[in-house]
């Protein structure tokens, strides 16, 4: 019977799933299997490749045809290439497992992470897509800030330019736009902008992230006025956290 999430291959070799695949939005519980053996940092491994998230071409499925421990350190470090590790217990509620890529003994570069809440397996989001989810969402409100804003300033101006020319005003002292003053704001505001240093590039993706598509930066502008009303990023923390991810 094939692992639920996994394909099969020719003689039932199951498939990895492919680098790059985005999991955050679903979870894994075997309640069967929980029912049936404790949830403890010796089992915790043979519960996780039951998972979709695990793949069946790392080092610790090698060591697992062995009859050995998939997560002994003496035998990981002999090999090279992708292996799970367990960085954090906290039994029988939290396990944190590390998924890394090899390349000697002493050198290893972390991939994702997952985390074993209570039981339910789920794939931790990256960095990148958490910092991403919330300067998007910061810029939509802004945006909608200053719409809102602009919206009431117009019709303020309305409200002004009829009241000109319905009743004559007196000739009290009203408050008036010094263009001069607008001028100096914008050029001490142009000044500090030419000496702060330039931004810092952004750092690398991870190896193994799928940037998302273009397609959306390359729209014009009437597409992008009708995306406008459209709904802020989704956060992988807070519209994807553990009670709102689909289970398997």
């Amino acid at each position: 019977m094939a692992t639920p999430g996994v394909g099969m291959l020719d003689g039932g070799v199951p498939t990895a799933q492919p680098p790059g695949t985005d999991m955050t939005g679903i979870c894994f519980r075997d309640q069967l299997w929980l029912n049936t053996y404790p949830l403890d940092r010796n089992l915790v491994f043979d519960y996780f490749a039951l998972s979709p998230f695990y793949d069946w071409t790392c080092n610790n499925e090698q060591i697992r045809m062995r009859s050995l421990h998939p997560l002994d350190p003496s035998q990981l470090t002999k090999m090279t290439g992708i292996e799970y590790v367990l960085s954090e217990v906290m039994e029988p509620h939290l396990f944190i497992i590390r998924k890394q890529k090899r390349d000697s003994p002493d050198k290893v570069t972390p991939m994702l992470a997952y985390y074993i809440l209570d039981g339910s397996i789920y794939q931790s989001p990256q960095l990148s897509n958490v910092f991403a989810a919330r300067v998007g969402r910061a810029l939509y409100y802004i945006q909608k800030a200053f719409t809102t804003a602009a919206s009431k300033l117009e019709k303020i101006g309305y409200v002004d330019t009829e009241k000109e020319t319905t009743v004559p005003e007196p000739k009290a002292a009203k408050e008036t736009i010094d263009l001069k003053e607008i001028k100096r704001v914008d050029h001490i505001l142009a000044s500090l902008q030419r000496k702060l240093p330039p931004a810092p590039p952004p750092p690398p993706f991870p190896e193994g992230y799928v940037p998302p598509s273009t397609a959306e930066t390359e729209k014009g502008p009437e597409t992008q006025e009708a995306t406008e009303s459209q709904a802020p990023t989704v956060d992988p923390i807070i519209d994807q956290g553990p009670a709102k991810r689909m289970k398997f």
